[in-house]
């Protein structure tokens, strides 16, 4: 099977014109028995097929095919947490959102760390998509674009909301419970195909289609590889989607893992998308190909099945491919395998048995139906985190007036992969339910905005897209009073008052239309900046791409008519306004909080403004103006308790050293009110743990967003030594937990937990290890089984997690392989990667690494160590991986290396001008045994032989190749 399918290329995420319907096909075609197995079965379909209707199923959107009654076929339904959104085939491509169940996003599921529960929500995800596939399979496909498996690595990264850990096991777990979930557990048959995203080493949102991550082979193995291997090889996933970046200087659209590694990790046929308008990348902004031809070649033979471009048009693509078969670019057999590939998993769907396969019968009933809203809440419950909980201010006594004040109190967000919230239940809500009384503040400053020149005040005219705000109002009446949202870094949302919506710019009137900040340019956005007369000048804040979609103008003005408009590129050129504050939401929310018996101060993130796909954060501060709002209301109310909602960590310093109570939510879907109360009045024992750490502020961070070396930067708990805010894996409870002593053996780790405690409760027990001894540097610690265990007040339980030797193996750069090495191992035991409750140790005999051989061919990229400007970048368009320099004085260095008086050093070497390599020992500016010329080849894809004689040198030493300037290197040797 493997080899029929080996290679692959990818795509899928618009939409499709009105295709005729399919005719009824001969039931007795072979490949509409069931039967029979998968590869005879595609097999049979793909000889049936012309050329030109075997190219058209690499497009997003696979055309119907009437005289063999194949339906069109839709790549791509988004489902993070709920199916979410799809575009409709026969209305332009608009986008559909789902009104069904939405789950906490993806790093609340995460931070449950209960797999079962996480299998739960992802049948439950999986039948709402059957169920909006049979009201109209022309919006919702079954292919899932669904889960993210990119590693949290930095929290500054914009889709933070979207991963689920940075750690590599924990979201190999938690996605492997998902995509099972989704899948629906049998082995032969799927409830919805999977597809991981994206593929590979993706963390950062600027330039994400130009930039590349570098990521040495370590990294690469022991780190971003490792995420994606589990579900694969757990065939809980049918593919991958291929990622905007560059690795190691090569398009991720073109990594040739693709067809090889990523394929042998399953044992199924895979079906890779690329991302949407990727394919177009390599010819335009990466300029990575001549022409399209070149490029859709590269894409299917790299091992893509469905190129996600020009929504449901596909001849464009078609072209391109035709034109490669036509330059002898791709082969027939090339199609046929692609093709397969992608047929592969409509067979595994049940598209072409009997009544639509296993799931067919599954119909819309089950859409936001009560179970799935129980499950739901108990997600919800299951992900909060208690931060803090000083004195036991926590749980709440039910009764009582409670003040619920701060921008998220009483209003739940969605983000941009999240579904249509088909009900809400708020902070205030859920409150409610236990309070005596509750009374509520946004904590907003409400405002009326004046012009200056005309003495009228911008005023709301209506909610439509034709009804402009104007200035126009004679006095500060509700239409022209707006509540001001302080979501950080002086970015505001206004909302009007008379009608309930967010001002917007929509590309031309300015309008209130919408019910919250959304859309991919977020327009809801502003800045009232402060002039030097006492006036503000409003400064449209919405995301932007280039400068081509607004101009120059980023200020307001007024036009003749009182519209306003994009008028000025400066304050100096904008319309001036008075600023008048009708109310102050600090002082209303402190006036709350005094009469109080408790405040609960809901604060946090928007997420669609905060951080999201296209725009990383810059720092991870919380919101001015709440910070602001958190320390007035806790000034005034001693019993003041932080939730805090966010889709990522936030440096919340003050908030942790002097708030009594702190617990932390993503945005968790329709039932986030009801978790919150439940968790604040003690009705659910919080058990969520962290799974990122939470830094103390942005220093500790790398400086670069797009450092992807976490060993050398020290990036995660896995190799970070600084102390942060939360570590990795924290979490309290209403409860308390003790461990006993471990034993290790027969390939786990065993121990009891008791529940010290009077409350039941659940204990998220993680087991690390760190290595004593090795030839290289090696984690602080590293996560290698855990569990969630419910323990009854007073119960005592024993735990059993898996460790094998196996578990501990790493990369050895020397020979390419993973080794497990010689050496005591420490077993640690706790609540956190900080809270290690029992350690023992474990001696394991395994290799010791030998010193290295440079008399064999060397690969340059298997380095131990580089100097700062050093890139790994591509060999070839096609394959292979070669270290780079810029500059003079660059250096690689190879450790341990065993000289036996190897008298030439030769490399395989590009550069565009002539140039050296000096071959020195021990350090950059050791002893020189010898300089290669290295001539000009011009191509950098072109490589030349390089050649040095050497000093006698023998003995065991670091090898340095010290660079004469630019150049690239993709192999060497001393002999």
């Amino acid at each position: 099977m493997r080899r029929r399918f080996l290679p692959v290329l990818a795509a899928a995420l618009l939409l499709a014109p009105a295709i005729p319907g399919a005719a009824h096909a001969d039931p007795a075609y072979p490949f509409r028995d069931p039967h029979l197995s998968l590869q005879t079965r595609v097999d049979d379909l793909i000889g049936r097929l012309t050329l030109d209707e075997k190219i058209s199923l690499l497009h997003q959107y696979q055309p119907a095919i009437p005289r063999l009654g194949i339906n069109l076929f839709k790549a791509g339904t988004e489902a993070l947490h709920g199916v979410a959104w799809s575009n409709d085939v026969d209305n332009g491509g608009a986008v559909v959102q789902a009104d069904g169940t939405s789950f906490a996003q993806p790093v609340g599921l995460a931070s449950t760390w209960d797999t079962d529960l996480i299998e739960r929500v992802g049948g439950a995800v999986g039948d709402e998509a059957r169920g909006f596939h049979a009201k109209n399979p022309r919006v919702f496909g079954l292919n899932l674009w669904a889960p993210v498996v990119n590693l949290l690595r930095d929290p500054r990264w914009g889709r933070n909301e979207e991963g689920y850990s940075e750690d590599p096991l924990l979201t190999g777990a938690i996605s492997t419970a998902y995509g099972d979930g989704l899948q629906g557990g049998d082995p032969d048959h799927l409830k919805t195909a999977p597809t991981l995203k994206h593929y590979l080493a993706y963390n950062n949102e600027a330039g994400r289609d130009v930039t590349s991550s570098n990521v040495p082979n370590r990294v690469l193995n022991e780190y971003d590889r490792a995420a994606f291997q589990p579900a694969l090889e757990a065939n809980a996933a049918t593919g991958v989607m291929a990622s905007y970046n560059l690795v190691n200087g090569r398009p991720a659209t073109v990594d040739p893992d693709l067809a090889t590694l990523e394929r042998s990790w399953s044992k199924y046929p895979l079906f890779n998308v690329s991302d949407a308008y990727a394919p177009y990348n390599l010819t335009g902004s990466q300029h990575y190909f001549a022409t399209q031809a070149e490029a859709n070649a590269a894409v299917i033979k790299a091992g893509l099945n469905a190129f996600t471009v020009d929504d449901a048009n596909g001849v464009p693509t078609v072209t391109a491919i035709k034109q490669a078969l036509d330059q002898g670019l791709l082969t027939e057999h090339d199609i046929d395998v692609a093709a397969g590939q992608a047929l592969s998993i409509r067979f595994r769907l049940g598209e072409f048995d009997p009544g639509g396969g296993k799931y067919g019968r599954i119909g819309p009933e089950v859409i936001d139906s009560p179970a799935h809203r129980k499950l739901a809440r108990d997600t919800a419950d299951a992900a909060m985190v208690l931060l803090k909980n000083e004195n036991d201010a926590l749980p709440l006594k039910p009764g009582g007036k409670v003040a619920v004040v701060g921008p998220l109190a009483d209003t739940l967000y969605s983000d941009w992969y999240g579904g249509k919230l088909p009900y809400q239940v708020t902070a205030v809500d859920g409150i409610k339910e236990h309070a005596r009384q509750v009374v509520s503040s946004t904590g907003s400053d409400r405002i009326a905005l004046k012009d200056v020149a005309t003495g009228k005040y911008l005023t709301a005219t209506g909610t439509t897209d034709a009804d402009a705000v104007t200035v126009s109002g004679d006095s500060a009446t509700d239409a022209a009073q707006f509540d001001a949202d302080d979501w950080g870094q002086d970015v505001l949302t206004l909302k009007n008052v008379a009608n309930g919506k967010y001002l917007g710019y929509n590309w031309g009137p300015f309008i209130t239309r919408d019910d919250q900040p959304n859309g991919w340019y977020v327009q809801q956005q502003f800045k009232l900046e402060p002039q030097a007369d006492g006036t503000v000048a409003i400064r449209y804040a919405g995301y932007e791409t280039t400068e081509s979609w607004f101009g120059p103008n980023r200020y307001l003005t007024v036009d003749a008519d009182g519209k306003l408009a994009l008028g000025s590129p400066d304050a100096a050129g904008a319309a001036k306004f008075r600023k008048e504050v009708l109310r102050s939401g600090i002082d209303e929310a402190v006036a709350a909080a005094k009469t109080a018996d408790t405040a609960v101060l809901v604060v946090g993130s928007q997420p669609f403004i905060n951080g999201r796909e296209a725009h990383d954060r810059t720092t991870m501060a919380l919101g001015a103006g709440q910070e602001a709002l958190v320390k007035a209301v806790r000034a005034v109310n001693p019993r003041t308790i932080v939730v805090l909602q966010t889709s990522y960590p936030d440096t919340i310093t003050w908030e942790q050293q002097h708030v009594p109570g702190i617990v932390w939510t993503t945005h968790a879907g329709a039932e986030t009110g009801h978790a919150i109360a439940d968790v604040l009045y003690g009705d659910y024992n919080p058990a969520g743990r962290l799974t990122q750490t939470w830094y103390r502020s942005d220093s500790q961070l790398p400086a670069d967003l797009l450092d992807y070396d976490i060993i050398k930067s020290q990036q995660t708990y896995l190799y970070s030594k600084q102390t942060p805010l939360y570590p990795f894996g924290y979490g309290l409870s209403y409860t308390s937990f003790k461990y006993g002593k471990p034993t290790v053996g027969h390939g786990k780790v065993t121990f009891t937990v008791t529940n010290t405690g009077k409350r039941d409760g659940d204990e998220v027990v993680q087991l690390y290890t760190h290595q004593r001894t090795s030839r290289d540097k090696t984690a602080v610690k590293q996560l290698r089984s855990f569990d969630r265990v419910h323990l009854r007040a007073g119960q005592t339980k024993t735990v059993s997690l898996r460790l094998t030797a196996d578990d501990l193996k790493r990369w050895d750069v020397t020979r390419s392989r993973w080794v497990v090495e010689s050496s005591v191992y420490d077993i640690l035991i706790g609540a956190s990667s900080s809270d290690i409750r029992r350690r023992t140790t474990w001696h394991v005999r395994g290799e010791t690494i030998p010193a290295r051989d440079l008399a064999r061919v060397t690969r340059a990229e298997n380095f131990d160590a580089y100097a700062p400007a050093v890139k790994l970048v591509d060999e070839s368009k096609a394959t292979g991986t070669a270290v780079g320099s810029s500059a003079a004085g660059d250096w690689i260095v190879f450790k341990d290396a065993a000289l036996r008086n190897g008298r030439t050093f030769t490399a395989r070497t590009s550069a565009p001008a002539a140039t050296t390599i000096e071959v020195r020992l021990d350090s950059p500016t050791g002893k020189l045994i010898g300089t290669a010329p290295v001539a000009a080849t011009g191509d950098v894809y072109q490589y030349a032989t390089a050649t040095a004689n050497l000093a006698k040198a023998s003995g065991r030493h670091d090898v340095y190749l010290v660079f004469g300037g630019a150049l690239r290197v993709s192999t060497f040797s001393i002999r």
